[in-house]
């Protein structure tokens, strides 16, 4: 089953550029090839032999280079020692669909995620676990040994986990919607699916092309967007919905082609939710608003604040009981009937089964307290850096008696509003965010944490509104 094309000699170690916090990613070509991918499969048939498993699932995207890349990994995996059933071309929550329900010992999904085209890489299952930090590390320097008796098949999952995910529909009413699949992986799934849906689907992007024509296949950023709102518009839909390119993020716009952002769309699933299951707790990351925390209070439910970043998220939201997750950046996790996983397509049917009990997304997003807020900011700081300017920032405010929320960097609390400034996991930078409850509110923050980061030794003449 292994290639002869792919010597232990031509790449001795996986290139340790392409290990990042949750998952490995890369330039393909220039960071991360074939041979990367071989000796991926190699390594995690090891680990999934050590913990006495046989069987792992592969999947891959609609990008150029997966593929490829997945047809390495499958020999590196055969060549481990190891039975793979490949699940092809989908969506990642396809991918852990297929490991969870099938029970199998682990899941690899060939994905770039939202990265630009050029890039690839791998999100990483033992068992149903995600792979990820000191653990993703210990895989990558793992052992490579070839072992006997491994195989590959294809197998059919798709109509099951269409099924699966129609089931989450139940209660939907028929609505006017648009569809954005962004050239991504949800394009083909997506057509199955509201072809059982009742209602009208006009849909933009849904053709697979890993080239991405259409627009970057983000739907965090509103400039992505824009297609989908013009749309809806244009149309009068009720609502619209987007996915990222490997279909584990969404992105929502309600009638007026107003953006609901995650943290809004988190709150109008966490009410549908504590209806049925009053005090249970919700977990959101440190950048959601307070509009959200003071919102599931009021629904009866308990607010948890937990560090950025999905795995993290997860990990929080297992730890919690909660039936429910999420993150600004469109990650959504239900655990209550379904595995805990970020399946964005899954989201986009419990919300369309929300609707049908809570009534219309619009109305309710008009009713909302208005804040005043700046968008995710990404300010340039040497990795060396981030730690120094968050011990001094710490220590002015504590020297002042701020109300300081250390969950993942410092979120600060104001009567009329707060700043968040924490370490980017993956770049050299710091990331912050302002919330207010009026424009002059926001300026004062704003200028408040300017302020203490040029204290700091860090120009932010960038933080700017939203």
């Amino acid at each position: 089953m292994a290639r002869d094309d792919y010597e232990p000699s031509a790449r001795p170690a996986i290139n340790p550029a392409i290990v990042r916090s949750y998952d490995l990613r890369g330039v393909v070509g220039r960071d991360l090839t074939e041979a990367d991918a071989h000796l991926l499969g190699l390594k995690l048939a090891n680990a999934v032999r050590a913990r006495g498993g046989r069987t792992v699932a592969v999947g891959y995207d609609g990008r150029l280079s997966s593929p490829m890349l997945e047809a390495a990994l499958v020999d590196g995996l055969a060549a481990g020692g190891v039975a793979v059933e490949r699940t092809g071309l989908g969506p990642t929550g396809q991918l852990y669909y297929a490991v969870h329900a099938r029970g199998l010992d682990g899941g690899v999904m060939v994905t770039g995620s939202h990265n630009p085209s050029d890039q690839n890489g791998f999100k990483i299952l033992i068992g149903v676990e995600p792979v990820f930090g000191q653990a993703l590390r210990e895989l990558v320097e793992g052992p490579a040994d070839p072992a006997s008796g491994g195989s590959a098949r294809e197998v059919a999952v798709v109509d099951a986990y269409r099924d699966r995910l129609l089931n989450a529909a139940e209660g939907a009413p028929a609505l006017r919607i648009g569809w954005d699949a962004g050239s991504g992986a949800t394009g083909e799934m997506l057509r199955r699916l509201t072809g059982r849906l009742s209602g009208e689907h006009r849909m933009i992007h849904c053709d697979v092309d890993g080239r991405f024509p259409g627009h970057h296949p983000d739907p965090s950023v509103p400039e992505n967007l824009r297609d989908l709102i013009a749309l809806v518009r244009d149309e009068q839909l009720d609502l619209g919905i987007a996915f990222d390119g490997d279909g584990d993020r969404i992105g929502v716009v309600d009638g007026d082609g107003e953006i609901v952002w995650p943290d809004q769309l988190l709150l109008f699933l966490a009410e549908d939710v504590l209806a049925r299951r009053p005090g249970a707790s919700v977990v959101a990351d440190v950048k959601s608003s307070r509009v959200l925390f003071d919102g599931i209070d009021a629904a009866g439910g308990r607010g948890v604040l937990s560090p950025s970043g999905y795995v993290l998220i997860r990990e929080a939201m297992l730890r919690e009981g909660a039936p429910l997750a999420g993150e600004m950046s469109g990650h959504l996790f239900f655990a209550d009937d379904w595995y805990g996983t970020d399946d964005a397509l899954h989201n986009a049917l419990r919300l369309l089964a929300a609707i049908g009990r809570r009534g219309s997304l619009t109305e309710w997003r008009r009713k909302l307290p208005r804040t005043y807020a700046t968008p995710e900011l990404r300010l340039a700081c040497p990795d060396a850096d981030k730690a120094r300017v968050l011990a001094e920032v710490e220590r002015d405010l504590a020297a002042e008696g701020a109300t300081i929320n250390r969950t993942d960097g410092l979120r600060v609390t104001a009567p009329d509003g707060w700043w968040l400034l924490r370490a980017s996991g993956t770049e050299p930078k710091l990331t912050a965010r302002v919330e207010a409850w009026t424009p002059d509110a926001l300026e004062r923050l704003r200028g408040d944490l300017s302020a203490r980061l040029a204290a700091a030794g860090l120009a932010a003449e960038c933080i700017g509104g939203g």
